[in-house]
Parts: structure tokens; sequence; C-alpha cells
């Protein structure tokens, strides 16, 4: 992961997350990479390994087979954290189409803005670690979509010392914490609750 730090400017008629805000709605970032607001810096993520879109494109498959018509599935997708005032741009987000379409609205009137949805509108998110960033999908993005009340976490971390895993975390705590999970290791199928109702398999999930 690469890291850019922008400075508070203390002249600056905005907050820190406000200035932060506006140089992320600025950048220009090279195609395939992201970048993410974390701990006062913005963060430039280079684009993933093919197994790591392989992944994501059978998880979005399953997750398709009984996905309500109010609901998308998002690839790339701002979400803010507000309690932490972090964002995160997560392999796969679903969340209610209405919730993107009213900041879709919002940009319209200056197309100059792209703004991120409130992680609190999601349903589920779902990670996949690479080298380089698994630890963070470990620990800060679990305790920031568990503080932003996302119900469903589906980490998917094939750098597991124990051997690729994925965890299903759910039931999230204001404090940042999960209070339910289940972990399968790759091979063995894990089942979403509702309102998915699906099961994803592991098995053919490149390692």
């Amino acid at each position: 992961m690469t890291a850019a730090m922008v400075e508070d400017d203390s002249s600056s008629k905005f907050c820190p997350w406000e200035y932060l805000l506006e140089t992320w709605r600025e950048l220009d970032v090279p195609e395939g990479w992201r970048a993410e607001i974390d701990e006062a810096r913005i963060f430039l993520v280079p684009p993933p390994h093919a197994h790591h879109n392989g992944i994501a494109a059978k998880v979005q498959r399953a997750l398709y087979r009984n996905l309500a018509e109010d609901l998308e599935i998002y690839q790339t997708l701002g979400v803010h954290i507000a309690p932490l005032d972090k964002l995160y741009v997560p392999d796969l987000v679903v969340m209610p189409s209405d919730a993107v379409d009213a900041v879709d609205a919002v940009d319209a009137v200056d197309p100059d803005t792209s703004d991120p949805v409130d992680a609190a509108e999601a349903l589920l998110i779902v990670e996949i670690t690479s080298k380089g960033n698994a630890r963070d999908d470990r620990t800060k993005k679990h305790r920031a979509y568990a503080c932003a009340l996302v119900p469903i976490y589906l980490l998917i971390d094939r750098f597991d010392t124990r051997g690729p895993v994925v965890t299903l975390f759910t039931e999230p705590s204001e404090d940042g914490t999960y209070k339910h999970s289940e972990q399968v290791p790759f091979g063995k199928p894990i089942t979403l609750p509702e309102p998915f109702r699906t099961t994803v398999e592991t098995a053919a999930f490149p390692v």
C-alpha cells in the first residue's frame, strides 16, 4: 500500500475531515487504483492481483442469486465511516440503490464533486486481502465497519497464517466489534444470512 499524507492546513476554513475529503474529491487517481482516507492521511491502494478479482467475481455471482430488486452490488464505491471520519473503498458493497442514487443526485448538481456514501447504508461489505493490506482488513476495517454498524462483514483472507480462510462477521456493535463470527477454510461453503439467503462456494477460490 502506498501512502500519501495530507497535512492539516490550519489556515483552511475546513475542519481536518472536510479538508481531506475535498482533497480526495480532487485526486486524479490512476486507473485501477483506489484512494482511501485513514488516520488523517490519504492512501493510494494499487490494483489487486488477478486472483483477487476472480474471487470478487465469484462472490458477486453468488450474491445475485437472491438479490432483492432494491439492492445493488457496487465495486469501487467510497464509503464514509462517519463515527471515525474514515473513507474506504471496499472490494464489494451491497446497499439500497436509493442511497447511491441520492449521492449521485447531489453530485449531478456539481459534476466536479464525487462524494462517498454513508457506510451505515450498507447491508454487506466484502474485503479480499492482498499481501500489502491483509492486516488492515483484519483489524482497522473490521473495527470501522462494526463502528458504522454494517450488519455483515465478509472477510476473505488469502494470507492467513493458518491457510486461506473466509470469516463472516455479524451483529456489529458501536464499540468496534462484531459479536458473532463464523470461519471456514477455502474449500468449505459459507452461507450468508438474511436478506441474502445464499451460499458462497469457496472451493473454486484461487489462492
